[in-house]
């Protein structure tokens, strides 16, 4: 008998130990297993930006910020991944190991994705713990045609504000069957050092026929920062045709720069430079993130190492013995 008034008294003790540790530690009462329980990793953001670039290729520098907070978290791998927008195939992919993440925190990981320099491309980064699937991103990339390579760099073009026109064309002479045509082209420096070693290229073409009438190249003198200059040049064509007179500015054999204009020199019909191109330009998509099952399900609820074991399983089994004291006192 005293054995069972022990055993009753004890559970008692404990329930009320347990219940004023309830109030006074909130997390008393926590599962044990929660200590193990790995922090929330998900992605915030992932910039792009264009790095390298060659004739065929572009390089895109990929960073996931990954934020993480709650318990460490062990074996993080990160996969950037670029699709071809318009096949959908991979055309390259990489790997980085991050390793172990602790502490709450945000904590860049950096790739490099090199691809063929046209079209665009679907960016997906992907991190992994443990081998499974936390969080993705997507971002896509558009107009990288528009990415100049090292190479073909140059702070000199053809200038066109308006009142400037890059390529003016006037009659100097003519007789009934030859026109000798007086060209300039302006070109600008809108860099910060004086430039050189550039020639320009002008080229006369029948509108019709399309056929090259007259082409000469000539030097381009030094242009000075901040500064507009000229190039002159002179072509002889046949007369009563309308000819397109392209200019195109090259430094050490490379294209740089072009511009167009006209040579109207039949009476009866008019030709105007062509304006059919189009502009291209490098853009990237608004981040979109697509968090995995467990990211959704663990968000705001990973628990830090911190957490006191609770008395759970000690008020348990006392109150099983306790009830099975009872029972047996009773059926005696």
């Amino acid at each position: 008998m005293n054995l069972e008034k022990t055993v009753v008294a004890a559970a008692i003790v404990v329930v009320v130990a347990s219940g004023v540790a309830a109030v006074a530690v909130p997390d008393a009462l926590a599962d044990p297993t929660d200590d193990l329980r790995p922090g929330n990793l998900d992605i915030e953001e992932v910039p792009i930006s264009p790095g390298a670039v060659t004739g065929e290729t572009a390089t895109l520098g990929v960073e996931a910020r990954l934020s993480h907070f709650g318990n460490p978290t062990e074996n993080v791998t990160v996969l950037f991944r670029a699709t071809d927008s318009e096949s959908n195939l991979v055309a390259t992919e990489r790997r980085v190991d991050v390793g172990l993440l602790e502490g709450d925190r945000e904590t860049p990981v950096r790739a490099n994705l090199t691809v063929d320099r046209e079209g665009g491309y679907r960016i997906e980064t992907i991190v992994f713990r443990d081998g499974e699937r936390v969080d993705v991103a997507t971002r896509s990339v558009s107009g990288l045609e528009a990415l100049t390579p090292a190479y073909a760099e140059s702070n000199v073009e053809f200038a066109d504000t308006g009142a400037v026109q890059p390529v003016s064309v006037a009659i100097g002479s003519a007789d009934d069957s030859e026109v000798r045509l007086d060209l300039s082209g302006a070109l600008t420096n809108e860099g910060d050092a004086q430039t050189s070693d550039l020639e320009v290229t002008f080229t006369a073409r029948q509108a019709e026929s399309n056929v090259v009438a007259d082409r000469v190249t000539v030097p381009v003198g030094d242009i000075r920062a901040g500064r507009t200059a000229t190039v002159d040049a002179e072509v002889s064509v046949p007369n009563e045709y309308n000819y397109y007179v392209d200019a195109v500015l090259w430094r050490d054999g490379v294209h740089v720069d072009s511009a167009q204009s006209v040579a109207n020199l039949n009476p009866s019909e008019r030709i105007s430079a062509d304006e059919t191109e189009e502009e291209v330009a490098f853009e990237a998509s608004d981040f979109e993130s697509e968090p995995g099952e467990e990211t959704a399900r663990d968000r705001g609820e990973a628990n830090t190492s911190e957490e006191t074991p609770g008395f759970g399983l000690a008020v348990g089994l006392v109150a099983l013995l306790a009830m099975a004291l009872l029972a047996r006192r009773r059926s005696a």
